[in-house]
């Protein structure tokens, strides 16, 4: 059976939502606004070089990471998703609410 993470995102005045497949390794992205939605779905689709952090906040590496290869990679690559596209992940948005009221 296929669990579907899904996290909140918002771009200008709307809300969405993006859910990640990790069996299918694909993710949907859910955002009435257009732009917003294909900045998302070309960032996911390429793979980018994330300072990653490790044991301390002076120790970080490059790293190669490919936003669909596993959940981890996603939300590795989530954390930058604002400064490439300007649009936000919503970590602590409920989803269901986003689902329900789509904007602010």
């Amino acid at each position: 059976m296929a669990i579907t993470y899904s996290v909140a995102i918002s771009y200008k005045n709307d809300l969405g939502w993006i859910d990640y497949d990790e069996t299918a390794k694909k993710a949907t992205v859910h955002l009435a606004n257009e732009e917003g939605k294909k900045k998302v779905e070309d960032y996911l689709g390429k793979t980018h070089e994330i300072n990653v952090p490790h044991e301390t906040l002076m120790d970080f590496t490059h790293e190669k990471i490919d936003p669909l290869a596993d959940l981890k990679s996603l939300q590795t690559s989530l954390t930058r998703l604002w400064g490439a596209t300007n649009v936000s992940v919503d970590w602590s948005r409920p989803v269901d609410y986003v689902k329900q009221h789509p904007h602010y």
